[in-house]
């Protein structure tokens, strides 16, 4: 297995190279092109009039400077016309609606030029009659002209053309010679291009090896010893086939696959930044996803729900709790630009949104063209259109004016405390009123410096530095203890039977407008856009109704959902089903799976993902019918062992002629050892526990184990997707086997090979303190050591130890008892932890 760079630094470098290309136009061709001619008395009019304008007041931004802004260069004729970032300066047809004329004259908000002052009236006239004179120049300045190469951003009828955009369009099922070897129409597409390359498919997984495959990838647990051989002496032909139906009927399915989801939605339970403190409530929101899961929602439901769940009509919780989706990002409680933070948080549901569901990356487009796709900065900013009614974050918890936290209790349940929440109400404005007459009698006696400043945002600091230190007596008793009520009532707990959950409420009904921004500087507003879809796709744009009266949003957010959750939307269902075969292959047809565009990798069975995008909808969104169907297929059945000839045509398997052996994910390998060592507890569902961590990890914090109040032993053990996700501190073991940085979107876990992992499963403190439960386990079950041994082996791997090997590893047991001056469970202790290091069991195949 070999390390990876991170994500996103190979992408990083890659726009960056692209960046770079564009930027200094090698994109472009020469042609060949009759240069203009000018008589005498033009170009001494240039020479000595227009250029000394230009060279005073232009060049110093738009000269011959390495860094020109706006892309804009004036200093030859044919850089002019050509233009910079908003289109060409000059139009020889149309002078007077010349961009580079309006600026100077101020007639454009988003670019007067030069920026500090207008020109005087006789420069501007200068440049007027230059401009409609044709541009003359001296023939040292007319420049070449070119011809672009079409480049990122332009929607031309060639890049709509490009596979991602078009309908999804299902083939029939290829024929091949082998017709025998296909049991699943996913077979015929595999086969066909195995047999293109003359390469052919290796033999079949055994029984164990299947079973193991098929526990971990559908509930992410290992089988049971018992489990295995039931399966394995099952001869039944469709011993298989059950084996998949009960798995997928598992509750424990849901957690598997709902922490799938987790990772695309950048899923996290703590804001971020230096105090990273709590999202309250973000548990129902995994909660949620792992119950979507177990039902087989469908998947159109599954979008519908998280995109526009509170624009749902009636009572319904789990479409409210669903919003939390647009909860779960990265939040500065106190940024030092709150209208950039505004933005930079729009920019987060952008590309969790469209890279999640759509698998395109408008995120590109925030503060220019995309570079490479067909992805116009109007595009951004028509998506953040779509999410501009949704209020900003914030640390308010009162459901009645949060705007990220809602009252999901049955309404019944709701009638029987909002009586007493009004009366807490009424009394806290009732003690507010007294404190506010008792301050302003002690304010008329301050200096009239001190009497203005309480009437304004400064009231506060009047109050605590000058009113309250000057009450005396009786009056001073009453604030006392009116303040003290206040206190009480404002801290007291959620009433009973009230359910909360972190979500989006209190919309704004009608949004302000949205405009592009000019680099992505808030500050710098360019043409109002409105909420539209990707313009390659050439659909118009949607008519959204203003939001009626009483509206609780504006809708707009239904609109998107329903276009995404369309069987005409070329985007979703590829996306999602691209994401299925990825999380059971190890790679998906389309390898970049947040990124269906040109800087991501092209299909290697094209024909494949649309057949199964086409099926996925046809079979109403329903994702265990694809399970079934792909891992009744022979190719998922196949075995991991590799084949000297196959690996000199296709070496990294890219046509999948074997399965890929993959290692377990680090919940995967914490879920085990505590499944193992007999310590798993599989209570689901509910507040996220707090698993130990060791005290040299919580020392990284700046106020250790500030967060992180640890659980009991029971509830700490429970499976790992329960465990609290917090931003500035997570659990080791599951950070060691490359569980993934939660501030983003993540397409796929890059598998890492690092000594940290041997060393922490060898040496830390969690599977240490498993191996002695293992062990106990073993002593438990059995007092004989070939026996405990033979279980353990069996518990790990899931195979049937020989009879040498057992006597081995006894041999072992005694050797280190004896060297080390070890009692028989000290010793068995530390068989059990090798068999916790083994590569048999974290590698699956």
């Amino acid at each position: 297995m070999r390390s990876h760079f991170p994500r996103w630094f190979a992408a990083a470098v890659l726009v960056a190279g692209v960046m770079y290309v564009n930027d200094v136009r090698t994109v472009r061709e020469a042609v060949a092109q009759e240069k203009p001619k000018f008589t005498a008395e033009q170009v001494a009019f240039f020479e000595k009039d227009v250029l000394p304008v230009l060279k005073q007041h232009c060049f110093k931004c738009h000269g011959d400077e390495p860094k020109i802004k706006g892309g804009l260069n004036l200093t030859n004729r044919q850089a002019i016309l050509d233009g910079g970032d908003t289109g060409p300066a000059v139009k020889l047809d149309k002078p007077a609606e010349s961009l580079f004329l309006r600026a100077i004259h101020y007639k454009e908000d988003e670019h007067r030029m030069p920026p500090k002052s207008k020109l005087p009236e006789k420069e501007l006239a200068i440049l007027d009659k230059w401009v409609k004179d044709g541009l003359p120049v001296s023939a040292d300045r007319i420049g070449e002209a070119v011809k672009v190469v079409p480049k990122g951003g332009v929607v031309t009828e060639e890049a709509k053309k490009y596979w991602a955009y078009q309908p999804v369009k299902q083939s029939p099922v290829p024929t091949v010679k082998e017709q025998g070897w296909v049991k699943t129409p996913v077979d015929g597409f595999i086969l066909a291009k195995l047999e293109a390359k003359n390469l052919k498919p290796v033999k079949a997984a055994d029984k164990v090896a299947l079973a193991r495959r098929a526990y971990y990838d559908l509930i992410g647990l290992p089988p049971t010893p018992e489990e295995l051989d039931a399966f394995v002496s099952d001869n039944n032909p469709n011993a298989w086939e059950k084996l998949i139906d009960r798995l997928l009927a598992s509750p424990h399915y849901g957690e598997k696959w709902g922490r799938h989801w987790l990772d695309v939605v950048r899923y996290g339970e703590t804001n971020g930044y230096e105090r990273d403190g709590p999202k309250p409530f973000a548990w129902r929101y995994r909660d949620y996803v792992i119950q979507s899961f177990n039902s087989d929602k469908p998947y159109t439901q599954f979008v519908k729900e998280q995109l526009a769940g509170d624009e749902m009509p009636g009572h319904n919780p789990d479409a409210i709790v669903a919003t939390g989706y647009y909860r779960l990002g990265i939040w500065d409680d106190e940024p030092a630009d709150r209208e950039q933070a505004l933005f930079d948080g729009y920019d987060d549901l952008v590309s969790t949104t469209a890279q999640g569901f759509l698998g395109m990356t408008p995120n590109c487009a925030r503060c220019h063209d995309h570079k490479v796709d067909p992805i116009p900065q109007t595009d951004y900013y028509k998506f953040v259109a779509f999410f501009r009614d949704i209020r900003p974050y914030s640390d308010n918890r009162d459901v009645r004016s949060a705007s990220n936290m809602s009252d999901i209790s049955p309404p019944d349940q709701r009638v029987k405390y909002e009586a007493d929440l009004r009366k807490r109400d009424a009394r806290i404005a009732e003690i507010r009123k007294a404190m506010t007459a008792i301050e302003d009698e002690i304010i008329k006696t301050l200096p009239a410096e001190d009497q203005r400043a309480s009437e304004g945002n400064d009231r506060p600091a009047v109050i605590s530095k000058k009113v309250v230190p000057a009450l005396k007596g009786k009056p001073k008793d009453e604030y006392t203890e009116l303040r003290k009520e206040r206190a009480e009532l404002e801290r007291k707990p959620t009433p009973p039977g009230q359910q909360l959950a972190l979500s989006v409420n209190n919309c704004d009904p009608r949004p302000p407008a949205t405009h592009l921004l000019i680099r992505g500087i808030p500050s710098a507003k360019g043409k109002e856009v409105q909420a539209g879809f990707p313009a390659v796709l050439g659909l118009p744009d949607p008519k959204i109704p203003a939001a009626k009266p009483g509206a609780k949003s504006s809708g707009r957010r239904t609109v998107l959902a329903d276009w995404i959750a369309s069987k005409d939307n070329p985007f979703t269902a590829r996306v999602f089903v691209n994401r299925v075969w990825q999380y059971h292959f190890g790679r998906g047809i389309v390898p970049t799976t947040n990124d269906f565009g040109k800087l991501g990798e092209q299909p290697t069975h094209p024909e494949l993902l649309d057949w199964l995008a086409a099926d996925f909808m046809a079979g109403d969104w329903k994702l265990k019918r694809l399970h079934k169907l792909i891992m009744m297929s022979n190719v998922y059945q196949l075995s991991a062992q590799a084949d000297a000839e196959n690996l000199k045509v296709d070496p990294s398997n890219a046509l999948l002629w074997r399965f890929n052996m993959r290692r377990l994910t680090g919940e995967e390998v914490r879920d085990s050892i505590l499944s193992v060592s007999g310590s798993l507890n599989l209570k689901q569902f509910g507040p996220s526990t707090y698993p130990k961590i060791p005290k040299e990890v919580l020392a990284g914090q700046s106020v250790p184990g500030q967060g992180w109040p640890t659980s009991p032993p029971e509830e700490a053990n429970r499976r790992s997707v329960y465990a609290h996700v917090k931003r500035a501190l997570r659990v080791p073991i599951l950070v060691g086997f490359d569980q993934p940085d939660p501030d983003s979107s993540c397409p796929v876990r890059y598998v890492t090979t690092v000594p940290t992992q041997s060393l922490g499963l060898l040496n830390g403190e969690f599977a240490n303190e498993q191996a002695v439960a293992f062990a106990k386990r073993l002593q438990k079950e059995s007092p004989d050591l070939a026996v405990q041994i033979t279980r353990a082996i069996r518990l790990t791997t899931g195979r049937v130890p020989l009879a040498e090997e057992v006597k081995k590893d006894v041999a072992f047991v005694a050797a280190i008892k004896e060297k080390h001056k070890l009692d028989d469970f000290a010793a068995l202790t530390q068989f059990a932890l090798l068999c916790l290091n083994a590569n048999e069991f974290v590698y699956l195949d």
